[in-house]
């Protein structure tokens, strides 16, 4: 017998089901309809926002003007090259970054390791360590001001205590104004670090740990070799993070110095501020974030990209 294959209906091809296309497409659109109740939000909230902020760098928007905005294309920008105040504002806001970033994380990292042994107590210790994150920047600046008080201060009490002086004015000094500054963003910033990190070595299969115990790893080797390349996509993440976080930093600095003194804790997003709501220079101040945000990108990607490779070439 000779087997008759039947030809695909008229208007069907071979392979090919008009249906399924529909329903697969039908798919796509519900997807967006579930998408866009959070998309929206982004593009409002954040797309939006930074778009107009990228507009107003090109005009000569200022307060309390009575002529309209004129388009002047790229003379903030060009009158930023050369704004040497601005360039050092830049150079303190990666001091503080890095300054922060690096103690944080190793603090963090410490207090992690010591969070994730079997202690007595350790769902207290737990809860203690994170109670900076509860904190509101504004009142953790207030309080560290109080601490660093020149007469009535805790710092200078205990220095004065043990023979050791007193009475300096921690955060009015030209010498110490910023080591301080960075010594309470290190205080209010490593709980969150703490977290990422001990999430990250909870994740860390206990049977690898015991068998380079079995093979005699000590402490060392066995962080080197088993608890470290485990936990380096978690700090690499949570790095980056803290360093555009911290550059980025605005309320805490403001509460404790406002910039002072003489410009030594004036933060880019500082002097930005000042630029904007102080002398009204809004197309100014505008260039100014757009110039951060490139900078900023262009170090993190060289960043993230340095990491990632010696983690590929380990």
């Amino acid at each position: 017998m000779t087997s008759v294959t039947e030809a695909p209906p008229p208007g069907r091809q071979a392979g090919r089901d008009p249906g399924r296309a529909r329903s697969r497409r039908a798919v796509d659109h519900g997807a967006w309809f579930l998408v866009l109740p959070a998309l929206l939000p982004i593009l409002v909230l954040s797309v939006g926002p930074l778009l107009h902020g990228v507009l107003l760098a090109f005009t000569d928007a200022q307060s309390g003007r009575t002529r309209d905005t004129q388009w002047i294309g790229a003379l903030n920008f060009r009158d930023l090259l050369h704004d040497t105040l601005f360039w050092e504002s830049f150079r303190i806001g990666l001091v503080w970054a890095v300054g922060v970033t690096l103690p944080q994380f190793l603090l963090a990292l410490g207090l992690a390791l010591l969070l994730n042994q079997d202690l007595r107590l350790r769902w207290l210790a737990r809860a203690l360590a994170i109670v900076p994150w509860a904190m509101p920047e504004v009142v953790v600046g207030v309080m560290w001001r109080l601490v660093y008080h020149p007469d009535a201060g805790v710092l200078n009490e205990t220095l004065r205590d043990l023979g050791l002086g007193g009475g300096r004015d921690w955060l009015s000094s030209l010498a110490t104004a910023l080591p301080a500054v960075i010594l309470v963003g290190v205080w209010a910033g490593m709980p969150q670090t703490t977290v990422a990190l001990l999430a990250g070595l909870q994740n860390t299969p206990r049977e690898l740990h015991e068998a380079a115990a079995v093979d005699g790893a000590g402490a060392w080797r066995r962080f080197r070799t088993v608890t470290w390349p485990a936990l380096r996509p978690v700090a690499l993440a949570v790095t980056a993070l803290n360093l555009i976080w911290n550059f980025n930093s605005f309320a805490l600095v403001y509460v404790l110095t406002s910039g002072g003194p003489g410009g030594r804790t004036r933060l880019p997003m500082l002097f930005a501020y000042e630029e904007a709501f102080r002398y009204g220079q809004f197309g100014y101040a505008a260039a100014m974030g757009c110039v951060m945000v490139a900078l900023v990108s262009i170090a993190l990607a060289v960043f993230l990209a340095g990491r990632l490779r010696a983690g590929d070439d380990t």
